[in-house]
């Protein structure tokens, strides 16, 4: 009997084409064609396993699905899956730990970068016909030899510590579990309370866990307490930032800049005010997102739905319930 995969993002002709090509043997996938919640709550119902990027699955969506054995997440951030329904039910969620540490690093960095240098305000001013030399270069800065604060220093957090080596950066980081001292060396990296890394961080790159502890955690105060140049870069999820404050914080210039990558509502409303400033860099929530990293995603995917199905276990680092 062949198990059935849905994949709860909409995906397109070609994307499914890629997903079947490396499908193991055994299994059949489709996709939904909208994100609503009836959709959603139809699709599902009618498979043996579900993979999810950006689609929350709720607990009423696994209810609902009466033959659904496991839930995979398309990369690591689970906020918005429904645990304690999946633990009542038996089933299982997964994802791939680490897998996509890397490119969002780059992500952090590129966007620091772009800012730094002041990349896209120049890029649209040409685009404008207008030579913006001295009113862009002004605002311009080195990210080399600056204080960079990571908050969370998981995976992804520590790729963006190696890469900021090459920019001889003091790297501060504030997490409830210190790493060890060896681990700190190894990184470059320093511990200080969160206060201190807002006082001192001239760019502050979030890569936390979206939690009851870290939703809302950068606010009005967050924003008043940091540098006037500091430029916040937000690749972890929508829900730590305050958006509403966010924007007051760059429209008084209590900050310089943010880099803003993931949103609270997903897709972004096209009215929302931080798509529309000067001092903002937005993208998609793509930071994740890397060609010549596809195929060894879901295959890790792929594997650990095939281990649920045949009744093997799931590799420690992937399995959350």
């Amino acid at each position: 009997m062949v198990a059935r995969i849905v994949f709860l993002d909409p995906l397109s002709p070609q994307r499914m084409e890629a997903l079947n090509g490396l499908l193991p043997p055994g299994f059949s996938i489709f996709t939904t064609t909208a994100r609503d919640e009836a959709t959603q709550a139809a699709a599902i119902a009618e498979a043996d396993y579900a993979i999810s990027g950006d689609v929350p699955v709720t607990g009423a969506m696994m209810r609902g699905a009466k033959q659904l054995r496991g839930v995979h997440k398309w990369g690591v951030g689970i906020d918005n899956f429904d645990l304690g329904t999946a633990r009542e039910l038996g089933i299982r969620i997964m994802r791939t730990t680490g897998s996509n540490a890397v490119p969002v690093a780059e992500t952090a960095l590129a966007m620091m970068m772009a800012t730094a240098r002041g990349i896209l305000p120049g890029h649209k001013g040409l685009e404008r016909g207008e030579w913006l030399k001295g009113a862009v270069g002004q605002h311009c800065f080195m990210l080399s030899g600056k204080t960079v604060g990571i908050v969370g220093l998981g995976y992804i957090g520590k790729s963006l510590a190696r890469l900021l080596r090459g920019f001889s950066c003091r790297v501060l980081y504030s997490k409830p579990n210190r790493l060890n001292p060896a681990e700190e060396a190894e990184l470059g990296v320093e511990h200080v309370p969160f206060e201190t890394l807002l006082a001192e961080s001239d760019v502050i790159s979030l890569h936390c866990a979206l939690t009851p502890q870290t939703r809302g955690l950068f606010a009005a105060p967050q924003f008043r307490a940091m540098k006037k140049t500091a430029v916040l870069v937000n690749v972890a999820r929508g829900g730590v930032v305050v958006e509403s404050d966010l924007v007051e914080a760059l429209r008084a210039g209590e900050i310089q800049a943010a880099c803003v990558d993931v949103f609270e509502t997903e897709p972004v409303p096209a009215d929302h005010p931080l798509l529309h400033m000067e001092n903002v860099i937005v993208t998609p929530h793509i930071g994740a997102a890397a060609r010549d990293n596809f195929a060894a995603t879901v295959t890790r995917m792929y594997r650990n739905i095939a281990s649920v199905e045949h009744g093997e276990p799931v590799a420690p680092l992937d399995l959350v319930v």
